[in-house]
């Protein structure tokens, strides 16, 4: 009997050498002797009874010893596997706080959201305050109000999202302008920016795009003060050395109605491919409001006068920035969207 308490501290040692790679297998180890039911220490109580009984107090004198010993020895054992992984953690979650930090590339705002900022800039700079109105709208608002009766030919001139008979996807900024004009008494100066939807798809135009509505009522307006406030505007946008012409058009909304061009600022004026050798761009519509418009919103026309005109930010981003494509503006492409940066 005493050769087998030999051989079991003997295997302890080596298991403890050859097997005790972590705290798991240490404890696997350690049940396979110290275990209350099937650890070889323990079934050594079950061979007392073989012995002759003089011998069974001296023996079961060394099994307690044995498993004293093996049990200060495996405790001993978890203390040092449980320090060896903390160890290791601590190796693998330190921070060399000397070493470089990794390169974080600089964001930029969106184009469009860049150059909303600069005309809202420019036109607070004149005195306007911004109006938001709601996407969508009702068809009085949208159209009506604006002097664009159900059977008006103007209707065709944009194609409407209509959510029902009643309310739509609002075609222009300008619905908003009837708002303040509804609640508002003159003088009114008020810039709408804001998500604008036409069924219209093509290189330079989106179903979705982004509109910029000016709207002034006083007294005495005329068409001078239309030009020098936009000939301002180009010259902040664009360059100082940027004029602006107008040219007859057509608006329900404003009567006069002129299309703006700005003389081109690729090439001064001399003509090259961005003006179509024209030395001028088309960039906004304008106009001074219709009477008929002030008058639905219960202001005398008589005694006010308003002007009015209407900025696709796309396209002034495009112009700017020398994008041929608005589906650019709308592709999340990071290598097109980082080289645009004004801030």
């Amino acid at each position: 009997m005493n050769e087998k308490l030999s051989q079991i501290r003997q295997s302890i040692l080596v298991g403890i050498e050859k097997k005790a790679t972590s705290r798991a297998t240490a404890f696997e180890l350690r049940k396979q002797f110290l275990d209350s039911k099937n650890g070889e220490i323990g079934q050594l109580m079950k061979e007392m009874k073989n012995l002759a009984a003089e011998d069974r107090a001296e023996f079961g004198k060394q099994v307690n010893e044995l498993k004293k010993w093996a049990t200060e020895v495996f405790e001993d054992l978890d203390k040092k596997m449980k320090e060896k992984e903390l160890e290791f953690k601590y190796q693998r979650e330190k921070i060399d706080v000397t070493i470089d930090a990794d390169a974080q590339e600089k964001g930029n705002l969106h184009p469009i959201t860049q150059m909303r900022n600069q005309l809202i800039d420019v036109f607070a700079g004149m005195g306007f305050t911004i109006y938001e109105g709601t996407e969508i709208e009702n068809d009085y608002y949208n159209f009506t109000a604006l002097n664009t009766p159900a059977d008006h030919p103007a209707r065709d001139m944009q194609d409407t999202f209509y959510l029902s008979p009643e309310f739509l996807l609002r075609t222009q900024t300008s619905s908003g302008q009837i708002h303040v004009m509804e609640n508002s008494k003159p003088p009114i100066k008020i810039l709408s920016p804001g998500k604008v939807f036409r069924s219209d798809d093509d290189a330079t135009h989106s179903p979705m795009f982004t509109q910029m509505e000016g709207l002034v009522v006083d007294k005495k307006i005329t068409l001078c003060d239309l030009k020098g406030m936009l000939d301002n505007f180009v010259k902040k946008i664009y360059g100082e050395d940027t004029t602006t012409r107008l040219r007859p058009s057509y608006f329900p909304f404003t009567e006069p109605s002129v299309e703006v061009d700005v003389s081109c600022f690729e090439c001064g004026g001399k003509g090259c491919k961005l003006c179509k050798g024209t030395g001028w761009i088309e960039i906004l519509g304008a106009g001074i409001v219709n009477k008929k418009v002030l008058e639905n919103c219960g202001i005398d026309s008589e005694e006010y006068s308003g002007l009015a005109f209407g900025i696709g930010i796309e396209r002034t981003a495009m112009l700017k920035y020398g994008i041929n494509n608005i589906k650019l503006l709308f592709e999340s492409d990071l290598n097109v969207l980082k080289q645009i940066d004004d801030n």
